[in-house]
């Protein structure tokens, strides 16, 4: 049986769009993508696919609780067993955590480190030399949740973030879709002997 899978997306969609492509009928089924933004090109990519799509604007909610609560509800009534949030630049409400207890991300920093917008440039301006991608639980911090893969990549001459972003991007589709599949397979466990370790069976 497949994971049934909803995206939440607020840009270009091109993480969905290797998700379409690589996992998708394959053990995963793409049913549902979200964005809180009408314009968001990721919309016209699920649609293309025959992929029902539906926006939640922060404006039209009174506040981020009611606007997460309409989210789930629709993700619900999808019955999504996995929320995957691929560049989707709203935090989520701690209830909508509670109704989805497994929601992943990808981040474009080797976390701990440069959590927030803007990690790339945070990168940049510390000086750092090796750059990277991280998936990611979602609790209800900022970047905080338990680390599933991670990948890196020397950058050592790298001074602007179009290029930092250019070669990270081959690794965040790579890593979002490998980690998409281990949960469709069952393979990745919290280690019940450490309060933050994932287990990843390959």
């Amino acid at each position: 049986m497949s994971l049934r899978v909803g995206v939440l997306a607020s840009g270009a969609g091109t993480n969905l769009q290797a998700i379409l492509d690589r996992v998708h009928g394959r053990g995963v089924e793409v049913v549902a993508v979200g964005s809180d933004k009408p314009e968001a090109q990721a919309l016209t990519r699920a649609a293309g696919a025959g992929i029902e799509t539906a926006v939640f604007p922060r404006g039209e909610y009174p506040n981020r609780a009611a606007r997460d609560a309409a989210m789930a509800a629709w993700l619900e009534s999808h019955e999504v067993g996995l929320v995957v949030l691929a560049g989707y630049m709203q935090l989520l409400d701690p209830g909508f955590l509670r109704r989805f207890p497994r929601v992943v991300n990808v981040h474009p920093a080797l976390l701990p480190a440069f959590p927030g917008i803007g990690a790339i440039q945070q990168g940049l301006d510390y000086g750092v030399k090796v750059f990277g991608v991280t998936v990611h639980f979602v609790d209800d911090g900022v970047d905080t949740g338990r680390i599933i893969l991670q990948g890196a990549v020397d950058l050592p001459a790298a001074t602007t973030e179009a290029e930092v972003r250019e070669a990270l991007r081959p690794i965040e589709h790579d890593l979002l879709c490998e980690a998409v599949a281990l949960i469709a397979r069952d393979a990745v466990r919290l280690d019940p002997g450490h309060p933050r370790r994932v287990l990843v069976a390959q």
